[in-house]
C-alpha cells in the first residue's frame, strides 16, 4: 500500500530540516569566526615581533670617527652604553669630508672627529645642517721637524708644510705667528690664509698639503704643522713637537673636538646617551692614561 504523507507530517519534517540547516550554519559560522580570530591573533603576534625587532635596531648607535683618538675614545665607552641598553658601532674614516656627508645623509647617528671651527666652516661651504652637541677634547696643534730642534734654527727660505683646509691652515699660521716665525694681518684670526702673512722675516716657503698627508712630508720639509690626531696616527708624540698650542688659550675654545649630529636630533635619546658617556670620568681617565698631553679633556 502506498504510504500517504499528511500535511502535518510534512510540516513537521520540514521544520526539522530548517532547524538542522540553521544549526549547520551556526556551526560553520562559528568555525569561520574562530579562524578569523586565530588569524588576527597571529597577525598581532607578528606585529609585536616586528615592533620588538625595530626597537632592538633602534638601540644601535652608529658613530663616524677618525681612528685616533676618536674611535679609541668611543670604544672605551662601549660598555657604559651597553649598560644603558645601547650597542655602539664605530665607523672609522681617514678624511674630514666623508664623516660629515654620511651624517648629513642619515648613514650615521653622530660623528666625532672634528673641531667646532671646522664643523661651522664645513656647514657654510657645503650647505649641510650639522650641529655640535658636546665639547669633548682638545688636541694641541704641533710643529714637528726631523731637521731642527728649535724654530730659531730654521734657515732662511726653509720649507714649512701646513694643512690646506681653511680652518686648519689658519690654525697652523697662528701657531707659526705664536712662535715668532711670521706676522699676520691684524684681526684675521681663525680665518687667516697665506695671503694674510704680513711679515715673513725668514722667507719661509709655505706649502699647503692635505691635512692627513702632512706627517708624510716630514722628511721632505724643514717644519710641519700637524693636527693632533694625525700626529698620533703617525706615531708622533706631543713631546716630540718643537712647539704646541696652549690648552688654556683661544685655540682650546676655537678648536675643541665635538660630538656632532644632524640638526633636529640634539635631544634624541641616542644623542643624550652619547653625550653622557663621552663627558664622563671614564673618558677623562682614558684620555689622561693614554695620550700624554696630545689629547686634553675639556669637559
Amino acid at each position: 500500500m502506498k504510504k500517504v504523507v499528511t500535511r502535518k507530517t510534512f510540516l513537521k519534517k520540514a521544520g526539522a530540516f530548517v532547524a538542522c540547516a540553521a544549526l549547520s550554519g551556526c556551526l560553520l559560522a562559528g568555525c569561520s569566526s574562530s579562524t578569523e580570530a586565530a588569524d588576527e591573533s597571529s597577525a598581532a603576534d607578528n606585529n609585536a615581533a616586528g615592533t620588538e625587532q625595530a626597537a632592538e635596531g633602534d638601540n644601535v648607535i652608529t658613530v663616524g670617527a677618525s681612528p685616533t683618538p676618536h674611535a679609541e675614545i668611543l670604544n672605551a665607552i662601549a660598555d657604559d652604553l651597553a649598560s644603558e641598553g645601547y650597542t655602539l658601532e664605530v665607523k672609522e674614516y681617514n678624511d674630514y669630508i666623508l664623516p660629515n656627508t654620511a651624517l648629513q645623509d642619515g648613514e650615521l647617528d653622530a660623528n666625532y672627529f672634528q673641531h667646532i671651527t671646522y664643523l661651522n666652516d664645513f656647514n657654510a661651504e657645503n650647505g649641510t645642517d650639522l650641529v655640535a652637541v658636546a665639547e669633548i677634547h682638545f688636541e694641541p696643534f704641533g710643529l714637528y721637524s726631523n731637521k731642527v730642534t728649535n724654530v730659531s734654527d730654521l734657515a732662511d727660505g726653509a720649507t714649512v708644510a701646513v694643512p690646506n683646509d681653511t680652518t686648519n691652515e689658519a690654525r697652523a699660521l697662528l701657531l707659526l705667528e705664536q712662535e715668532g716665525l711670521i706676522k699676520l694681518k691684524d684681526g684675521v684670526g681663525i680665518n687667516a690664509t697665506v695671503l694674510d702673512i704680513e711679515e715673513n722675516p725668514k722667507n719661509l716657503n709655505i706649502q699647503e698639503v692635505e691635512a692627513a698627508q702632512v706627517p708624510r712630508t716630514l722628511d721632505e720639509v724643514d717644519l710641519a704643522a700637524i693636527n693632533g690626531n694625525y700626529a698620533l696616527n703617525a706615531g708622533l708624540s706631543v713631546a716630540d713637537a718643537i712647539a704646541t698650542e696652549s690648552s688654556e688659550g683661544e685655540a682650546a675654545q676655537a678648536y675643541a673636538n665635538v660630538l656632532a649630529v644632524k640638526a633636529g636630533n640634539e635631544n634624541d635619546a641616542k644623542t643624550q646617551a652619547l653625550v653622557k658617556a663621552l663627558q664622563s670620568d671614564t673618558v677623562a681617565q682614558f684620555i689622561a692614561d693614554n695620550y700624554a698631553g696630545a689629547v686634553v679633556a675639556v669637559f
